[in-house]
């Protein structure tokens, strides 16, 4: 793993968006998208510049399940206010959390990623070292899948809602192999309260019980961190 510091979050925006544009000039056509606040700032960089995204695809990580794409704290809503409404990509897929059949929308977003191989990830981290929302546990070969999120992650969540008893229990959220098949990844954590989980994650042993410690088996990672995320490398 590559470990890029950072002063903070506006600096890993433009870190990021360089590493991006390193991406495009190699023939990416695929990018995997997070969302949370850690990739904002890479978003704002890419809003605020002049590439055309219209001729590439976006995959994202993950949506609540039961919430519309026009309720305001689905991940539809959040990227199409971040980037896609000023940056609108040739396609662009996020999970179906709508869907009747949930485990049927899991399976359909397997093809769309068996046919669009994502050459770029951008992933954040949680405190307790789940990637999407790959919760402790999570098998490493998973693919898409229905997930119960665990209190930790609702509660984390929680900030975004008008009260805890809004956040959502489950999502959908590509699988560990899913992740791991993209050709490159960029990992953001900022915060004291990311530390821990980014030690487990670079210094411990791989283990299911950290979904990101797999990340030391990907032969292309970079993490950007800022000094407190960083603290206990």
């Amino acid at each position: 793993m590559k470990k890029i510091l950072v002063k903070n979050q506006v600096e890993g925006g433009k870190v990021a968006f360089e590493l991006l544009k390193e991406s495009l000039a190699a023939g990416a056509q695929t990018f995997g998208l997070a969302t949370g606040s850690s990739p904002i700032a890479l978003y704002q960089e890419m809003v605020e510049s002049d590439v055309d995204f219209s001729e590439f695809y976006s995959i994202n990580l993950d949506e609540y399940v039961g919430l519309s794409p026009e309720h305001d704290q689905s991940y539809h809503a959040f990227m199409k206010a971040q980037l896609f409404d000023t940056k609108p990509f040739k396609e662009s897929f996020l999970p179906d959390g709508m869907a009747e059949d949930l485990e049927k929308a899991a399976k359909d977003y397997d093809d769309v990623l068996a046919h669009h191989i994502i050459d770029l990830q951008i992933l954040g981290i949680g405190s307790n070292g789940h990637i999407g929302f790959n919760e402790p546990g999570t098998p490493f070969d998973s693919q898409t899948h229905v997930v119960d999120l665990t209190d930790s992650t609702i509660e984390a969540n929680s900030r975004f809602f008008a009260s805890r008893d809004q956040v959502p229990t489950k999502a959908i959220s590509m699988g560990i192999a899913s992740i791991m098949a993209a050709k490159k990844i960029i990992l953001f954590a900022y915060g004291d309260k990311k530390a821990d989980a980014i030690f487990k994650m670079v210094k411990g042993p791989v283990t299911e019980e950290v979904p990101a410690s797999i990340l030391q088996h990907h032969p292309d990672v970079t993490l950007i961190l800022d000094q407190a995320a960083a603290a206990k490398l």
